[in-house]
């Protein structure tokens, strides 16, 4: 067999093309046989050779899907120079640009089951406690507790809760449930932040969950 000149554009395209069928089908529906069906001529074997199985090429899609996120990097920088906001409303800002970003959706059509694919559940978990809480929320609710507008002594453990309750808790990629107890989850959890003072997702936020949650039902 000729040895493959370009293997970058190869895997390029099996990302491209897996990313597409994920979108339009959803991962659990999507078989390596359709993606090889729709790479105009690769076979099988060199879908082998670059990636182990289909949760590889999940975790190369995510990858994909997620890099470059310098617009988002840069909007939270220009937050934190706000001058005009405080802290809590820096924080709810963060949380509904987080929402607005098309990537959220993205994956909620794809609707990868994390029980199923627990080297994505390791990632998302990883990424909350050594990137977006200490690096995102932390600073936001420390510059909250200056200002006044949080109370709380535990800025880390709050911003890794708040994350926690959200990425893990609230979302249906991690475990079925039936609609009204995600709709209670996301109840109780307001309610629970509403105590604490911090009204982490207003009406529009809510709608853009429930919208998420509907994308992933559809492709489950």
């Amino acid at each position: 067999m000729a040895r493959n000149k370009y293997p970058e554009e190869t895997v390029n395209k099996i990302l491209d093309v897996s990313m597409q069928l994920f979108l339009e089908k959803g991962y659990e529906h999507t078989s390596i046989q359709d993606i090889v069906n729709n790479l105009g001529g690769l076979s099988k074997g060199a879908i082998y050779h670059h990636f182990k199985s289909k949760e590889d090429i999940l975790n190369g899609v995510m990858d994909k899907l997620y890099q470059g996120n310098d617009n988002e990097i840069d909007h939270i920088k220009r937050l934190e120079k706000n001058a005009n906001m405080t802290g809590l409303e820096k924080l709810q800002a963060l949380f509904t640009s987080a929402l607005d970003n098309p990537r959220q959706e993205d994956m909620f059509q794809m609707a990868p089951d994390f029980i199923k694919n627990p080297q994505m559940l390791v990632m998302q978990l990883e990424g909350i406690f050594k990137e977006s809480a200490p690096h995102y929320v932390q600073p936001i609710i420390e510059e909250g507790i200056a200002d006044g507008s949080i109370q709380t002594e535990y800025p880390k453990e709050l911003a890794e809760v708040i994350l926690l309750l959200i990425n893990i808790w609230l979302i249906p990629l991690i475990h079925e449930d039936d609609p009204n107890n995600v709709a209670n989850r996301f109840a109780l959890f307001q309610e629970m932040m509403a105590k604490l003072g911090i009204e982490v997702f207003d009406a529009v936020a809510i709608e853009r969950l429930e919208k998420f949650r509907k994308l992933y039902e559809q492709k489950k």
